[in-house]
């Protein structure tokens, strides 16, 4: 009995523990990224301006329109690239489904090679195949999964991927626009709180990789700053061989 017992504690505390992070990052991710473009993108393009001396008022203007056009071309082309692999994805699963509709037989063969390729014996295989071939949705579901390494029912949305896009790329660009917008009349206050969301944005980055958050904000931080001085430094210098 008490090996019994320790044997279902085991299993217990393998079943409580035994989980993964979400490699893929989820909606996360993506979030973050866009936000961290639109942070570093918009500041790096605000200190150029401000690096050629020009009015708080010319500023401002640059920072909104840099938002704008920033966020509108993400949106648009994160629509164009999601909805050209979403019909890609589509027009090979139209394939997979006439062949299946044609030669059911030599696909189901097909998925049994599969099978005793990864170590499963050939009569078992067989007849885990023709069981599964027996509803042809969920055989094209298979064959997805393990021809194209897709799920056919957990397609991405292009509207859903434009809207986050957008969405996440505005809320970083409006940082750096933010402090000028409530009154400010230097720079230093819009690339101290654009720094600040770097290095909250590559703290969160964290969360979806091994690295401590500490590190991944302080990475985050000394590249964004990095493009943020590089860029005050070229304004500087054209604006000077302009004026």
């Amino acid at each position: 009995m008490s090996v019994i017992n320790t044997e279902a504690a085991l299993h217990e505390a393998h079943r409580d523990n035994h989980t993964h992070r979400d490699v893929n990052g989820g909606w996360l991710r993506p979030a973050v990224f866009g936000a961290m473009d639109g942070l570093v993108s918009n500041l790096a393009l605000m200190t150029g301006v401000a690096g050629g001396a020009v009015s708080q008022h010319t500023i401002i203007v640059t920072g909104l329109a840099g938002l704008a056009a920033g966020a509108f071309s993400m949106a648009a082309g994160e629509y164009t690239s999601v909805a050209s692999q979403r019909e890609l994805v589509e027009a090979e699963l139209d394939v997979e489904r006439q062949q299946l509709r044609k030669h059911p037989v030599d696909e189901m063969e097909e998925l049994a090679e599969l099978y005793v390729s990864r170590g499963v014996e050939p009569a078992l295989a067989r007849e885990v195949a023709m069981q599964l071939s027996r509803d042809p949705e969920q055989a094209l579901e298979i064959h997805a999964r393990e021809e194209l390494g897709i799920d056919p029912d957990d397609l991405p949305s292009p509207a859903v991927a434009a809207i986050s896009s957008f969405g996440s790329f505005a809320l970083g660009a409006i940082l750096p626009v933010l402090p000028y917008l409530l009154g400010a009349t230097a720079l230093w206050p819009a690339v101290l709180l654009a720094l600040i969301g770097l290095f909250a944005c590559g703290a969160v980055v964290a969360k979806v990789t091994a690295r401590s958050w500490w590190f991944s904000g302080v990475r985050q931080l000394a590249l964004g700053g990095a493009a943020a001085a590089l860029t005050f430094g070229l304004g500087s210098l054209f604006g000077t061989a302009v004026g």
